[in-house]
């Protein structure tokens, strides 16, 4: 860690930004570099406008799983400098943003292109990436005979988010994949300044639609930091309750999908239905399947009382006799493994260059784990171990998630029977005025990073907001180098990113 020219905080602690830690543009990218091959993961990197002039400020924020603490660095630059990506890969995508935003070019990066082909009116006036017509990039080619192009989307068969995907093929064999995103940009982040506002808890339940507790969770604890306020141990264990819900519902829902990939019907079936059931025991919660209402700044507006408790609980014994059921015949099928086993492998050391989080990195052997290593809310006093596999493939990201759907269950139990006395909300009057807050939150889909930054009034003067997706769209197009494109729909899936989520 760099504690001389960075601030040095836990995750959730405020920051004094009046006085920001600064550094020379040369230290920042030493510290940034040398960081992240020392352990360190590159949460967030961004670039805001500075106050008084046309000059912009870089930030990252570097998270030491080992230390249980993060770094925040800042820098002023120009309208251009230096690129962090062709020494480490994992900013390679936060640079592509900054350009796209703000217009700042970062040289020597090795394939600088849109990712999400702001307008200017969404980004802040631009640059040349941002005024390119959605979806109109530089695609990479591969040259030779009997090599052909496939591009599929941005509209799929299905119901789902449009996105491009462009393959460069010899053969079935896939040499490479580009991904283009950005067809669902919405503003978020710019529509945030000046808040909270009545809107805002909106925009971030919304933000990712499967993910409303995650993100929302990221948020309200950004602003208990900002207004000095701790929620109840209650609170905290109802919220808690409430994102482990979130991820079993989500983990079994994948695993349905990846069954109906391979044509394997039985757990299909079952596996849409127990994601169904999952999601009413969160209705109960609140009154919303996806938990939307039930987070707020200060703690939460709903309570679980004794018979409540124990009717989520007699749920969740039969959703659990069920997803037994269903899930372990699909890994004792051959048929299946002979379709999941070595399909899509990232091998441990792709996945912490390029910076994979949550499931995709467990998967490949990183044992990352916000609840475990900057541990939050309840979670600072409830062990939780992080479920991983070394294999790196389609069958690494599934079973993953069996093994995640089987703690989460249990830490559900105990909470329900162990709910602490306490109050349900804590108000949140005023922030405070200059003052900087990293909020990082396990997703079920990986680590969510806000970075929250106030004006002189206490409103938002500046928002960043990482959803994991946005660290691992590239590591699937890592994943289908050498494959058969056949297995595209496979290996997405057992990604399964989100598109809104990325495109904020």
């Amino acid at each position: 860690m760099y504690a001389d020219t960075s601030a040095s905080v836990r995750n959730g602690q405020i920051i004094d930004w009046s006085d920001p830690p600064e550094t020379s543009l040369g230290q920042f990218r030493r510290m940034v570099i040398e960081g992240v091959g020392d352990g360190a993961r590159l949460s967030a990197l961004f670039a805001e406008p500075e106050r008084s002039s046309e000059a912009f400020r870089l930030t990252a924020v570097l998270a030491w799983p080992e230390e249980n603490a993060l770094s925040v660095v800042s820098c002023p630059i120009g309208r251009s400098y230096q690129s962090l990506t062709p020494e480490c890969p994992a900013a390679g995508w936060f640079e592509r943003e900054i350009a796209e935003q703000w217009g700042i070019h970062p040289q020597s990066h090795p394939w600088l292109k849109p990712i999400r082909f702001q307008p200017p009116h969404c980004g802040e006036g631009g640059g040349p990436l941002a005024r390119r017509a959605i979806g109109l990039a530089d695609f990479f080619r591969l040259e030779g005979e009997e090599v052909h192009e496939v591009a599929v989307g941005p509209v799929h068969a299905g119901v789902i988010e449009p996105g491009h995907f462009r393959f460069q093929c010899h053969g079935e064999t896939v040499y490479h994949l580009e991904i283009s995103l950005g067809y669902q940009h919405r503003g978020i982040e710019r529509a945030l300044r000046g808040g909270p506002d009545r809107r805002t808890r909106h925009y971030f339940e919304t933000l990712a639609g499967d993910t409303t507790i995650g993100h929302a969770t990221a948020y309200c604890r950004a602003v208990e930091a900002l207004g000095g306020v701790h929620p109840s141990a209650r609170a905290e264990s109802i919220v808690a309750i409430a994102a482990e819900l979130e991820r079993i519902a989500n983990h079994i829902g994948d695993l349905g999908a990846l069954a109906g990939d391979v044509g394997f019907l039985p757990t299909m079936s079952y596996c849409g239905r127990i994601r169904g059931d999952v999601l009413n025991a969160t209705a109960m919660l609140c009154g919303n399947r996806f938990g939307r209402g039930l987070a707020v700044p200060g703690g939460v507006d709903f309570d679980i009382d004794a018979a409540l408790a124990q009717e989520v609980l007699h749920r969740l014994d039969s959703i659990e006799r069920d997803a037994v059921s269903a899930i372990e015949l699909l890994f004792d099928a051959p048929s299946v493994m002979a379709r999941f086993e070595g399909v899509g492998a990232v091998s441990e050391q792709s996945a912490r260059a390029i910076g994979l989080v949550g499931v995709a990195a467990r998967a490949s052997g990183v044992p990352c784990d916000v609840r475990h290593e900057f541990p939050y809310g309840i979670y600072q006093f409830t062990q939780m171990p992080i479920c991983t596999w070394h294999s790196g493939d389609c069958f690494a990201r599934a079973y993953v998630r069996w093994l995640e759907v089987q703690q989460s269950l249990a830490f559900v139990r105990e909470r329900l029977r162990s709910l602490p006395p306490g109050d349900l909300n804590r108000n949140v009057s005023e922030l405070r005025a200059n003052q900087c807050v990293v909020s990082l939150t396990e997703g079920w889909r990986g680590e969510i990073c806000h970075v929250a930054i106030t004006d002189d009034r206490g409103r938002f003067r500046a928002y960043k907001v990482v959803d994991p997706s946005f660290h691992n769209w590239f590591g699937l197009a890592c994943a289908l180098r050498g494959q058969q494109i056949s297995d595209f729909p496979l290996c997405n899936k057992s990604f399964n990113l989100s598109y809104c989520g990325h495109d904020l």
